[in-house]
């Protein structure tokens, strides 16, 4: 049964070690091959078809999402990006 044990407990540590060796933290931007601007974001491709004031929120979020490593973003975080590029409420 010590036999069988120890053979055991090598094949657990051999599978941890491969398991840790083929790991990649992808929230890591050291890791080579991996680019910052590739990331996923909300309007990736939607900007075409968007008027010029909607395309200037899309890229403005992108940015702010890009910055912050967001992907998703509140609506308090929403509503700071429409009021920095001067939009306010009329009363």
């Amino acid at each position: 049964m010590g036999q069988s044990m120890r053979k055991m407990e090598q094949s657990v540590m051999t599978m941890a070690t491969t398991e840790r060796e083929i790991f990649v933290d992808r929230r890591s931007y050291e890791h080579e091959g991996l680019q910052t601007n590739s990331e996923r974001r909300q309007f990736s491709n939607s900007h075409d078809g968007l008027s010029h004031n909607a395309q200037e929120l899309a890229l403005a979020i992108d940015a702010y999402k890009l910055r912050h490593r967001r992907r998703f973003i509140t609506y308090e975080e929403m509503l700071s990006i429409i009021t920095s590029l001067g939009y306010q409420k009329q009363v």
